[in-house]
């Protein structure tokens, strides 16, 4: 038997925004559950925000002995940093850029489910902006720890 087909991103997110209201109990209820969502992002953002600057200050003061080392810890180092850098400009501009909630509109006769539905959207598009910035900056963190283990293994040039 095959399975039934996905459901469309639009139908979910009225799907999400019915059971918000439903939870919320209305929509002030609906809206305080989804900014206090938008809370949880932000906060996550400032984080990964936070880890990202202690790996660019810490590379300020250890990052020329390391690049001593040799040519693998050198470009294990620069892809590193270059993917974490990447990060921060996606967090700066994607996951801690501002639109309020206030700012969206209902369509013409669309009520409050579909104004929860466009809010719903907008989260969805930022929670993917997330992952994205999370995995630039493991993937910068691994490519940095690789340099540093490579640094000791190899010992003090």
């Amino acid at each position: 038997m095959p399975s039934p087909a996905p459901e469309s991103p639009v139908a979910a997110h009225h799907e999400e925004a019915r059971h918000l209201l439903a939870v919320g109990g209305g929509l002030r209820g609906a809206l305080e559950l989804l900014l206090s969502q938008f809370n949880v992002l932000q906060t996550r953002a400032q984080l990964l925000l936070t880890v990202s600057t202690l790996a660019l200050t810490i590379t300020g003061f250890s990052g020329p002995k390391i690049a001593q080392a040799g040519a693998f810890p050198r470009l294990a180092m620069a892809g590193g940093l270059s993917l974490v850098l990447a990060s921060m400009l996606l967090i700066l501009g994607g996951s801690l850029r501002i639109r309020w909630v206030t700012q969206f509109r209902a369509p013409p006769g669309g009520g409050d489910e579909a104004l929860l539905a466009q809010i719903v959207c907008y989260r969805e598009r930022k929670t993917r902006l997330f992952f994205l910035e999370v995995c630039l900056l493991l993937g910068g963190l691994s490519a940095y720890v690789a340099a540093i283990v490579t640094y000791f293994l190899a010992g003090a040039p």
